[in-house]
């Protein structure tokens, strides 16, 4: 629950004032908060995953480096967005899942290619290398998938209701008890 930068309204003449409370409805189910958690743990993996990658096979890689540490540096970024409840992230995320599960694909068979003679040896073995690569594409699925879940659950809607000042007295004092 979140108040509002303007805690008090005008009251009506005769009324007590109120603060205007500001509640998001659809982040206390179950369901929704399970889809931001996933969608934080995928976005985490994503990184992961690339970072793994990017530091077993740093000393082939070529041109790509510079791609791979921004895509770690977004997913971390859009992970912290995503556990603070910001939907637009979402489709971002999903979008970048499916242009990183692309380069995954086509990088993967290239990994293992490398295990012949003749070829420079990485830091973790080029066949792990290509797992891991190709182990991207089902983790950007799931992330694209669940993004788009949650982008359709509504984490922004508000609901705006007023609450009744504790410091305003609208009927006085209360009468004594006759006991």
């Amino acid at each position: 629950m979140t108040v509002s930068s303007e805690p008090q309204r005008e009251p009506a003449p005769g009324q007590p004032s109120a603060r205007v409370v500001i509640t998001h409805p659809n982040r206390s189910k179950p369901v929704v908060q399970a889809t931001r958690a996933t969608v934080v743990l995928l976005l985490l993996a994503s990184a992961g995953l690339v970072l793994i990658v990017t530091a077993g096979g740093w000393t082939v890689l070529q041109s790509a480096k510079p791609v791979e540490i921004a895509y770690i540096a977004i997913y971390i970024t859009l992970a912290f967005f995503a556990a603070r409840w910001n939907r637009g992230v979402l489709p971002v995320a999903a979008v970048l899942a499916v242009l990183l599960g692309i380069f995954a694909l086509v990088a993967g068979p290239s990994w293992f290619a490398r295990d012949k003679t003749g070829f420079e040896e990485p830091s973790l073995s080029a066949g792990l290398l290509g797992t891991l690569t190709l182990l991207i594409v089902p983790v950007q699925m799931l992330l694209v998938a669940f993004a788009m879940r949650g982008f359709s659950q509504g984490w922004n809607v508000e609901v705006e209701r007023y609450e009744a000042d504790p410091a305003a007295r609208l009927y006085g004092d209360a009468p004594p008890h006759p006991a």
